[in-house]
């Protein structure tokens, strides 16, 4: 193994944590002085710019000619957010979710899922289509602070009386805004650039031991556009700033879909291509992941660990189907047939159960167990 390979590994890791913790901090204080929780800052600024990195791959995978990995890469860091982002932070800490979440930003996440496959179902996604997904992100992010503004604004009228009006107005001066934003993009920038390092370091890492193109780009490339989103979750959540955390979750898949697949449907000549293994199974997955958000979500109005664990089993399953797939690999069947036979009903049933408890409950006016 040369030293440019550890160097890149050891750098890129090193970048990703100095840039996780200055977007989270920045974006924090950034939420304070504008007036919006840090939800709203999570499903926006951090969640839009941690995602970056799968916007530059999949345009230029497009108009490289290579239209499967731009829908890949949207439907991968999909898949890769929910099960692997959130179930890392669920087990190091359980995740409080707010109401708002569940009530309208995981609806949102699942019905821009729902287009995107409605818009899929002729065999690809055409420019107008892309059109009208950037359209609609571009609405969603003004609705999203705007509505937040006013009821942050609404809060504290309503115990401006109590605490005094001086006491819960922010500090807004310039100064102190130019500073929280030079933070999230600087934060940015060094997240971007350190996922990059650490990706390359990966795939020579990888070459090195062996493993074929095949799972590296199954693996480690898929993964690795979606590293600033594990960084700045998972600092999120060590800094207790969870709102972020699962925000930038909702985020980043909201935004994958209507921004990184409508820009790239628009600029790429034609439009873009689905192929038909897609629309079969990679695609309903990831409508079944973003589907099975609600009820876990739903009961407690939290993210367990036991919960968690189950969203990175599932990670890890579906990776090694995909790896055993391409490679043909005798296993195949007889995993397949465990995962179809019995893990995945099995789950079905106990989120079932799960959501009707937590529904009953809250119909009865009761804290969901």
């Amino acid at each position: 193994m040369d030293l440019v390979t550890i160097g890149l590994i050891l750098g890129g890791l090193a970048l990703l944590t100095i840039g996780g913790e200055l977007l989270v901090r920045g974006s924090a204080a950034l939420a304070a002085l504008v007036g919006v929780s840090p939800l709203v800052i999570g499903l926006t600024v951090v969640s839009f710019g941690t995602s970056a990195p799968e916007l530059a791959v999949s345009v230029q995978a497009g108009l490289g000619g290579n239209p499967d990995i731009a829908i890949g890469n949207v439907i991968g860091s999909n898949i890769f957010n929910v099960l692997f982002v959130l179930g890392a932070c669920a087990l190091i800490a359980p995740l409080i979710v707010s109401v708002q979440l569940v009530r309208r930003e995981v609806p949102i996440m699942i019905g821009v899922c729902f287009l995107m496959a409605g818009m899929a179902l002729n065999g690809g996604v055409s420019r107008l289509d892309g059109a009208l997904l950037f359209g609609t992100l571009v609405a969603y992010t003004v609705w999203s602070i705007v509505s937040s503004r006013r009821e942050t604004e609404a809060a504290r009228q309503e115990y401006a009386g109590a605490f005094g009006a001086e006491q819960l107005a922010p500090q807004r001066s310039m100064g102190a805004m130019i500073k929280q934003l030079a933070l999230v993009i600087g934060g940015l920038i060094i997240l971007v650039i350190g996922s990059r390092w650490l990706v390359a370091g990966a795939v020579n890492l990888a070459r090195v031991l062996g493993v074929s193109d095949i799972i590296i780009g199954l693996t480690v490339v898929a993964a690795g556009t979606s590293l600033p989103e594990v960084v700045a979750s998972l600092i999120a959540t060590l800094k207790n700033e969870r709102d972020i955390a699962i925000g930038n979750v909702v985020g980043s898949n909201v935004f994958n879909v209507l921004g990184i697949l409508g820009i790239s449907a628009m600029v790429i000549p034609g439009g873009l291509p689905v192929a038909a293994s897609v629309l079969n199974f990679d695609l309903p997955v990831m409508l079944a992941v973003m589907v099975a958000c609600l009820p876990v979500f739903f009961t407690g109005m939290s993210i367990a660990r036991w919960e968690g664990g189950m969203f990175l089993a599932y990670y890890v399953a579906y990776t090694a189907y995909l790896v055993l797939k391409a490679t043909q690999h005798d296993a195949l069947p007889a995993f397949s047939s465990i995962m179809g036979m019995f893990v995945l009903p099995l789950t079905a049933v106990t989120l079932g159960v799960l959501g009707l408890h937590a529904f009953i409950a809250s119909r009865r006016g009761e804290q969901p167990a």
